[in-house]
């Protein structure tokens, strides 16, 4: 399967409800009007800002669960920005990369066996993936949600990160013992052209991508192909760490 087909390694969307966001709150939560006339209270599963994707009355897309043992049936995965789809749920790039470098439409990542997911590197962290092949070092991942994008600039973190400071702090440590290292963005969204760290947001995180870089962790980013039938990765972006606030 070719990288540049947006339907190669597509992970499709469950069925979706859709409605017009009333609100986000609590970091959490979300009040939204569906369209078909309920007022409903959906899971945000996302711990950032989005800034750039949480506007008051934008049309979203809500899956919905029937497990007895979730406090809320709603989960919020799609909202329609004026310049693109977004993805909000943050547990779908883990999904997507895995899918993708399976399939091997991730050229950078190819030709090693089925990913392993949440990897245990030490009694502390975890990385969300780990690709192994017996020929060469292994290749440990970290994969980063990305929906802060404006004027084609795509920017992470959009909130202060002191974990995925220390996840580029493993992957450097795990470089320098001989592993292969990866960080991963996953820009959930079609209208970026580069990419590059938040400084203005999170200068400790930008000093330390950087410093990751330097000690030879590989920086990939991709966006993504995104419809309301599902998400694949599209086209890998430059990272620029001249871009600054």
């Amino acid at each position: 399967m070719s990288p540049n087909d947006k339907h190669a390694a597509m992970l499709p969307w469950p069925p979706l409800l859709s409605g017009r966001l009333i609100r986000r709150y609590k970091r959490f939560l979300a009040d939204v009007g569906l369209d078909d006339g309920r007022a409903v209270t959906a899971h945000c599963p996302n711990s950032g800002s989005m800034a750039a994707c949480c506007a008051p009355g934008q049309p979203v897309y809500l899956s919905s669960h029937d497990n007895p043992k979730r406090k809320l049936k709603f989960t919020w995965e799609l909202i329609r920005m004026p310049t693109s789809l977004v993805g909000v749920n943050t547990l779908v790039p883990n999904r997507l990369a895995a899918k993708a470098i399976a399939a091997g439409v991730i050229p950078e990542l190819a030709g090693y066996g089925p990913p392993r997911a949440e990897v245990k590197v030490d009694a502390h962290t975890r990385l969300d993936l780990m690709l192994r092949d017996g020929k060469r070092a292994d290749c440990y991942i970290e994969v980063k949600n990305c929906t802060l994008v404006e004027d084609g600039l795509a920017r992470f973190p959009d909130a202060r990160t002191v974990r995925g400071q220390k996840h580029l702090e493993t992957l450097a440590r795990l470089k320098a013992g001989g592993s292969r290292a990866v960080m991963l963005f996953i820009v959930q969204r079609g209208d970026a052209t580069v990419f590059a760290p938040a400084d203005a947001i999170d200068p400790a995180y930008g000093r330390g991508l950087r410093q990751a870089a330097e000690a030879g962790v590989e920086i990939l980013v991709y966006d993504v192909a995104i419809d309301l039938a599902g998400i694949a990765l599209r086209r890998p972006l430059p990272c620029r760490f001249d871009i600054h606030p």
